[in-house]
Parts: structure tokens; C-alpha cells; sequence
């Protein structure tokens, strides 16, 4: 794959959080996603403690907040959700400014809101940090069906090919004064995206032609064969050890 394609979630950079190897850090993710969920919602500490611990990851690897932030609008539909379950919620209720809510439902929104911005914002770091064609050897070195990692590898490297052609189309509706302003013009939108598919198809069956005249047998070379020495894993691992003390500290103060 080529270096060129590295996905927008990708920040350039050197510091020790970027030069872990990727199948450590999509461990330690795991590891410290699994520690959050295990903690109980009422240990309201405990999780400004891993946001914490998030925000230090952060400024070792110098990962602007702005960067991270910009990038949390995935977490939208969940942040909605949240917030309506104080409302929706049967249970018995209180009053917080002047509104009657659910108590049950309060602890629930925030249970969701807490785990998943940091789950979120563990992510992004992870992708911030990891470019494409190493987390693709990451999932490699993890033993993933190679399949998959294949076709994951397809997406990113096509990926860019087929926004490029949607690009041109779009040029090519406007050259001609074409805008897609009312419902109206929904069968001329229907008939682009067709026609995109059908262009993408094609494509698809050119490259695969040129692939098996370049002796592709159904495997990509994707193999890294980069020792990985005990510093990169204890470095990786601070992070979910870190949490697990974080967690255990809070079990023990229930």
C-alpha cells in the first residue's frame, strides 16, 4: 500500500506514542475500552481519572485538543441519546433546574456518555497515531483472518479513487449548471449514483485484471517483520495498567 494514502484521522508525528508498534496499541485499546466498561457508573472519579490519563496520552504524542475534538462528532447520535434518557426514564424522579427528570435515567445517560467519550477518544488517539498500512499490519500481526484484512486494505487504498471519481462527477454536474436544490432533482441524484457504481465496477474488475498480470495470487505482502522489543510493550501497556489500578482502586471503595 502506498504511503501517500493515510487516512484523514492520521496526525504526522514522532513522539513515543506514534513509534509503538500498531498491533501493541490496538491491544492496549482493547484493554483499557474493557477497563472502562467494567467500572461501576457511580464511581464518578474513576472516570475523570481515565480522561486524565487519556489527556496525557494526548500531550505525549502532542495531539492538539482542537484535533481530537474536531473529530468527537461521531459520538453525536450517542450524546443525543444520553441526554434523553433522563427524560424518557420511569423511574423515580428529581428535579435539576427546574426540570423533572429520572433518577435511573440521569445515571444511565451519563454511564453512556461517560464510557463512550472515552472509548471515542481513545480511538481517535489510537488513529491519530497509527497510519493506515500499520494498522493493517497490526491486524495482521493479531492473527486477524487475512481476508479481512485484505478487503480492509482494498477500502483505504480505493477509497481514495472513488472519492476522486464521485469528485468528478460533481464537477461535471455543475459544469452544466446542474444543482441538486429540490426533490426534483432527485432522479438526475439516483442516476449519478448509479452510474458511480457502475464506473466503480468497472474499475474494480480493471485493477483485479492488472493485479493477476502482476503475478497476484490471492494474498497481499503485507507482512512486517519488525522485532518488537519488551520497552515497546511495557509502553504500551502503561495505559490499560494505569486504568486497571484506576478500576481496582474503585472496587476496593465501594
Amino acid at each position: 500500500m502506498a504511503g501517500g494514502h493515510a487516512h484523514l484521522l492520521y496526525r504526522h508525528g514522532d513522539s513515543v506514542v506514534h513509534r509503538l508498534p500498531a498491533h501493541a496499541k490496538l491491544i492496549s485499546l482493547v484493554a483499557f475500552v474493557l477497563v472502562v466498561v467494567s467500572t461501576p457508573r457511580e464511581r464518578f472519579w474513576a472516570f475523570a481519572a481515565y480522561a486524565a490519563l487519556l489527556a496525557g496520552v494526548a500531550a505525549l504524542a502532542r495531539i492538539p485538543a482542537r484535533f481530537v475534538i474536531r473529530r468527537m462528532v461521531v459520538e453525536v447520535p450517542f450524546v443525543v441519546f444520553a441526554l434523553l434518557m433522563p427524560v424518557v426514564a420511569t423511574s423515580e424522579r428529581v428535579v435539576v433546574l427546574g426540570l423533572s427528570l429520572s433518577q435511573d435515567g440521569l445515571l444511565s445517560g451519563w454511564n453512556i456518555l461517560a464510557k463512550g467519550t472515552l472509548g471515542v477518544v481513545a480511538s481517535i488517539l489510537l488513529a491519530a497515531t497509527t497510519d493506515a498500512r500499520a494498522l493493517l499490519l497490526g491486524l495482521q500481526r493479531l492473527r486477524l483472518p487475512e481476508r479481512l484484512v485484505e478487503i480492509a486494505a482494498f477500502m483505504v487504498r480505493y477509497g481514495d479513487v472513488v472519492t476522486a471519481e464521485m469528485q468528478r462527477m460533481r464537477v461535471a454536474r455543475e459544469s452544466r449548471a446542474f444543482e441538486a436544490r429540490h426533490l426534483g432533482h432527485l432522479r438526475v441524484v439516483a442516476q449519478g449514483a448509479g452510474a458511480l457504481f457502475v464506473r466503480t465496477y468497472e474499475r474494480g474488475e480493471r485493477v483485479h485484471l492488472a493485479m493477476l498480470s502482476r503475478g497476484y495470487a490471492g494474498a497481499m505482502p503485507l507482512v512486517d517483520n519488525a522485532p518488537v522489543g519488551v520497552s515497546g510493550w511495557v509502553s504500551a501497556a502503561t495505559l490499560p495498567l494505569a486504568a486497571a489500578a484506576v478500576a481496582l482502586v474503585a472496587g476496593a471503595l465501594a
